[in-house]
């Protein structure tokens, strides 16, 4: 055989055995496609005609890609209320469950963050346990009711 034999016999093979990977690109190519262009050419009269359809392939687009798309911060008074509900039944829990406890403290927790970062204080909850997290969750309520919530029920 000759030399341009060989080589075209060689570019045969490599076109074959990449042809596979080549269809596989070119139908995820077109899979994407198709799945992006609701979010690529989304404008204000689209987005009100957006079924939910639609909404889903966005919200799969933004968890595949990463994106999380920002949540508006709840209103303080929300917030204020949410504390003094938690407080009372953080409070009140001898007749619950241990797994109930455990569920309240976290809620009652994430809702001092929010509210701290709304009035912009400082607050370490993250990495703490035991005494030092009851400590960090009372210096917060204090800076919080010096800030002027209400956090705890009016007796």
């Amino acid at each position: 055989m000759s030399d341009k034999h060989m080589v075209v016999l060689a570019l045969l093979l490599i076109a074959m055995l990449c042809l596979p990977v080549i269809l596989a690109i070119h139908a995820n190519g077109t899979q994407l496609r198709g799945r992006w262009r609701p979010a690529a050419r989304a404008t204000r009269r689209t987005l009100r005609r957006m079924t939910v359809r639609d909404c889903v392939t966005l919200q799969r687009l933004n968890r595949d890609w990463g994106a999380v798309p920002p949540r508006p911060a709840p209103a303080l008074e929300n917030l204020e209320a949410d504390l003094r509900r938690l407080y009372r039944d953080r409070v009140g829990i001898a007749t619950q469950s241990l797994v109930w406890h455990i569920a309240v403290l976290r809620a009652y927790d994430a809702r001092l963050r929010l509210a701290s970062q709304c009035l912009g204080l400082p607050e370490h909850l993250d990495g703490l346990d035991g005494m030092d997290l009851e400590i960090e969750r009372l210096r917060i309520e204090h800076e919080l009711e010096a800030a002027g919530l209400v956090l705890r029920p009016a007796r």
